[in-house]
């Protein structure tokens, strides 16, 4: 008898990568269908404040950048920055999931709509930065060629669940992060672009966490365990740019992402959803993956707590020391 290529076989207690594409081939397709209903066109250009702009210094013999020359957070330009060049890895991404999800079918339509729709990011978040001269181009410019030149691996690339565990956090993770930053930049141009591109984030959030729910139904241990290795071991995809470290600690101490905000608003919200840990007929594997993800989600809300404990500790020296001074 042959096994069909969408289902394993019998006894055997694992779905390979291919059978899983093969299985939720109906899933993708439908999602698709979803967002290409609820998706909105919309234009890089609108976003950006072309009155503002005027030549840098250089071959056009312009003005030199300035700090001062833009109402834009000490905060925000360091988050702007993050997540723009976190944006601009968007080739290598797109090589990521096309070689894990494939090029046809369904599978391979979503690949290109979401690397379309994400391309828009970084134009206008581009656009909107040189025109507004929030950042030094010189540096940007650097920053990106370095952060690019490095090359992306994903940390997931060894299953198409991990992958997929993967974005529907990261997807969240994202959205978040461009919300706050444009909520902290100090200038309403720049919090409306975000927002607009949140929107984006939250859309294609929506697609892999349905995917991921549809896997949990019919690999419920694997899909656990993808889950759980996502979870405990999450990494920003921009984790290996230039400097990352400095910026992301700036980034949660100015309330952009930090672990509060990693709890809350992006791991909580999606196991919820998907009723990770309330989810039963396990098998070994899935019981051991679901314990492992609510000890980590309680380990985290407690290194949470001391991260905040920490912040009021120094904001009140701050301020008891601005009071001594008069």
């Amino acid at each position: 008898m042959t096994i069909a290529p969408d289902r394993p076989a019998a006894g055997r207690a694992h779905w390979t990568d291919v059978q899983l594409i093969h299985a939720l081939e109906e899933v993708v397709e439908r999602e698709l269908n979803r967002h290409l209903g609820v998706a909105k066109e919309w234009m890089p250009h609108e976003y950006v404040p072309w009155s503002l702009g005027r030549d840098f210094d250089g071959l056009m013999g312009g003005e030199a950048w300035a700090v001062d020359q833009s109402p834009v957070t000490d905060v925000g330009r360091v988050s702007l920055v993050v997540n723009l060049l976190t944006e601009d890895n968007l080739p290598s991404y797109h090589h990521e999931i096309a070689t894990m999800f494939g090029r046809d079918g369904a599978w391979g339509t979503w690949v290109h709509q979401w690397t379309a729709e994400e391309g828009r990011h970084a134009i206008v978040m581009r656009d909107y930065l040189l025109t507004s001269r929030a950042v030094d181009p010189v540096a940007l410019e650097r920053a990106r060629m370095t952060h690019m030149a490095e090359g992306f691996e994903s940390d997931n690339s060894h299953s198409m669940l991990h992958s997929v565990a993967y974005v529907a956090f990261q997807e969240l993770a994202t959205r978040v992060s461009h919300r706050n930053t444009g909520h902290n930049s100090g200038d309403p141009v720049c919090d409306r672009m975000l927002a607009r591109i949140a929107t984006d984030e939250n859309l294609h959030m929506v697609f892999y966490r349905n995917l991921l729910k549809a896997a949990l139904e019919i690999a419920p241990d694997q899909a656990m365990r993808a889950i759980a290795d996502v979870v405990i071991n999450f990494r920003m995809p921009g984790h290996g740019m230039p400097g990352f470290e400095r910026a992301a600690a700036k980034m949660a101490l100015g309330g952009i992402y930090n672990l509060r905000i990693h709890h809350e608003d992006v791991l909580t919200p999606v196991l919820r959803h998907l009723k990770v840990l309330e989810l039963s007929g396990l098998g070994a594997e899935g019981l051991q993956a679901q314990q492992e993800i609510g000890l980590f989600m309680d380990g985290l809300d407690a290194q949470a707590r001391r991260f905040e404990e920490r912040q009021a500790a120094i904001k009140a020296r701050k301020a008891a020391a601005a009071a001594a001074r008069g």
